[in-house]
């Protein structure tokens, strides 16, 4: 470039870009990210239009299918996306929906009621970030159809058959050039999302295949999605492995102030609360407005109920609106024509109307059933007491917790060896199995910027204890102290305090076999109960240390499966000596280092959510007292797991 036109910014220099092209240029804008949770919106995106299409009474079958080479169809049997010619746009309605952002009928209100999709960019939006993408809609007895290629149209809309069916059908196939990372999808992420829509939209029926995969009997794989009873179902699946301490599930659907509410709620014997929200079909893991009228609603009436019933007349201290809710498994749904999200992740509702709505909806439900149920709602007013004085319990073990922090030598844990390092997002630490393993850790670690927690033995199973026993535990109280992490306040008693972190990458680091496995769990089990922010920020990654040394003579390679081992062995030839690594602390200090703490060599798999409501249930499950649930998990997905005979 010249030297005149590199200083000559004028109005020429202002790309002005469209729709389309903007998407493809900024595509997190518009779907969050470009890694494996971006692919998967695309999903999300289309099947949302079916499910409006569900919304508005013209849908009840959506077929999602992931093709061999890692495109998407979805069909539904909904009116079809209209064809005629677009007045405004003078080209078919089909190729305005396309290809335009922002363009759709559920900015109709006489078309659409309620729509879901978070963002609202739909269908084009996919289009611009496609490789390839097919629309192909049956309406009026003709099938017509239309083609693109990373968004623009291959020809105008044109129709290619007869037909009686009604609905439409595309087609995508993601760009590698924007999702670099991967285009292969997770079918199980998929599942659980379908598996929630239908919960959440009853009556529906979603179908998922995955034409890469096969079962025994050569049948691709396959799973049918349909409620009858919609969030009662849900609550249910999500509570199937925790024991219920009522009857069954206390569930309500109505209208208030032209707001549909739907509620479902369990109590169980866990000490864990478990409140699920959705804003048309949105996970508002942030919570909001319906969720701050639901704890009104469900705080004001128990609080009644007990107070007119005198079951609290000889409790000598405060209950607070947390007792209420401990051990209760929840979900909120609400319909919001015009839906405010705010908040981080644009996850929170901001509606104000929304709160008296779901208020008013929960007391009318909670009061007729208390009313018809005695005896069950003596038991959760019995719960409620026993929650209330382990709150104070679990506030004096917080406090001890801080006071350690700020007494103790630099308020960290003696068993810590800390880095010298003091930028947090420059800073791992190493939570380790057993003194063995961290020695060696110590001894093989880079000083600088990585730092060692050894951790005595399996920590406490939160799963199963009562809030005062998790801060009284001693490897918990050293996690909380070495991460520089506070939680409680009065108002909130699990409210987390991030903002003095001493590190932004903790690793768990433990042995290959079943009990490191289990170890592995029960952690992660701790991290979602009680610091799900640093999930959710992407703090947390679990190493994965080599299972095998193959050696001959001078050569020595590592392998971290059975497969690699079988390969590493053949390519040596005759000869070769296998070493099987049973646990971290038969390494010594430089393998680990090379194999598991390396930066440059090492593989940390980051620990994400895909789904809130999966992962609760899946932890309650692995954690919990019920044996067939787990084994029936771990028999699915053995295939997946390496299990140490």
């Amino acid at each position: 470039m010249s030297e005149e036109k590199k200083h000559n910014y004028s109005a020429d220099s202002i790309q002005a870009l469209e729709g389309m092209e903007h998407v493809r240029m900024r595509p997190s804008m518009y779907i969050g990210d470009v890694g494996v949770r971006g692919l998967h919106h695309l999903v999300y995106e289309v099947v949302d239009n079916s499910i409006d299409e569900a919304l508005a009474g013209h849908c009840d079958h959506i077929d999602v299918t992931i093709n061999e080479n890692n495109s998407i169809t979805v069909k539904d049997n909904g009116r079809g996306i209209p064809v005629g010619i677009h007045k405004k746009e003078g080209v078919s309605a089909l190729q305005v929906v396309m290809t335009k952002i922002g363009a759709g009928g559920k900015f109709d209100k006489d078309s659409y009621k309620v729509s879901g999709g978070l963002h609202g960019v739909g269908v084009s939006c996919v289009n611009a970030l496609s490789d390839h993408l097919v629309a192909t809609v049956h309406k009026d007895g003709k099938i017509w159809q239309q083609e693109y290629e990373k968004g623009k149209t291959l020809y105008p809309v044109k129709t290619v058959g007869e037909t009686d069916f009604t609905g439409t059908i595309v087609t995508f196939l993601p760009d590698r050039s924007i999702f670099q990372q991967t285009i292969e999808y997770n079918y199980e992420t998929l599942a659980n999302r379908m598996r929630e829509l239908a919960y959440l939209n009853k009556g529906i029926t979603i179908i998922l295949t995955d034409n890469r995969r096969t079962d025994d009997e050569g049948n691709f794989i396959t799973d049918t999605f349909h409620s009858t009873e919609g969030l009662s179902e849900f609550v249910r699946y999500l509570d199937s492995t925790r024991n219920p301490i009522i009857g069954d599930v206390i569930a309500m659907e109505g209208e208030k102030n032209d707001i549909p509410v739907e509620v479902a709620m369990i109590y169980n014997d866990s000490y864990a609360e478990n409140l699920h929200s959705y804003v048309n079909n949105i996970n508002t893991h942030e919570g909001g407005t319906h969720l701050s009228g639901f704890r009104r609603g469900l705080t004001a009436t128990l609080k009644k109920y007990a107070d007119d019933s005198g079951l609290l007349k000889n409790v000598k201290f405060e209950i607070s609106g947390d007792d209420f809710r401990e051990g209760l498994t929840a979900i909120v749904s609400v319909k919001v024509a015009e839906p405010q999200f705010e908040g981080q992740t644009k996850t929170k509702l901001g509606n104000r109307e929304v709160t008296s709505a779901v208020s008013q909806a929960v007391s009318e439900m909670l009061t007729i059933y208390l009313e018809e149920n005695p005896n069950d709602a003596k038991t959760i007013v019995q719960k409620v007491i026993l929650a209330a004085q382990a709150r104070h319990a679990a506030r004096k073990a917080r406090e001890m917790v801080q006071r350690k922090t700020v007494m103790s030598i630099g308020g960290l844990p003696g068993k810590l060896s800390d880095c010298s390092e003091t930028d947090p997002a420059q800073c791992e630490i190493f939570l380790v199995e057993g003194d063995s393993a961290g020695g060696t850790a110590k001894q093989g670690r880079d000083r600088n910027f990585q730092a060692i927690l050894p951790l005595r033995g399996k920590i406490l199973n939160v799963e199963k204890a009562m809030q005062h026993k998790v801060f009284e535990n001693e490897e918990i109280k050293n996690m909380f102290t070495a991460l520089g992490v506070s939680i409680g306040t009065e108002e909130d008693p699990r409210a987390l305090n991030l903002s003095k972190i001493r590190y932004h990458k903790v690793v768990i680091m433990c042995d290959a076999d079943v009990d490191g496995s289990h170890i592995a769990t029960l952690i992660l089990t701790f991290f979602f109960r009680y610091m799900r922010e640093m999930i959710e920020q992407g703090y947390i990654y679990i190493a994965t240390p080599p299972l095998y040394l193959v050696k001959k003579g001078q050569k020595r390679e590592y392998a971290w499966n059975d497969n690699q081992r079988d390969l590493i062995a053949e390519k040596m030839g005759g000869g070769v000596n296998i070493q099987r690594y049973k646990g971290l602390g038969e390494m010594n200090a430089e393998q680990l280092w090379d194999t598991t703490m390396n930066p440059e060599f090492r593989t940390l798999r980051q620990v994400t959510i895909d789904s809130l409501t999966e992962a609760d249930r899946v932890f309650s499950m692995l954690m919990g007292d019920e044996v067939p649930p787990r084994r029936d998990f771990i028999e699915r997905n053995a295939k997946y797991a390496n299990i140490d005979a």
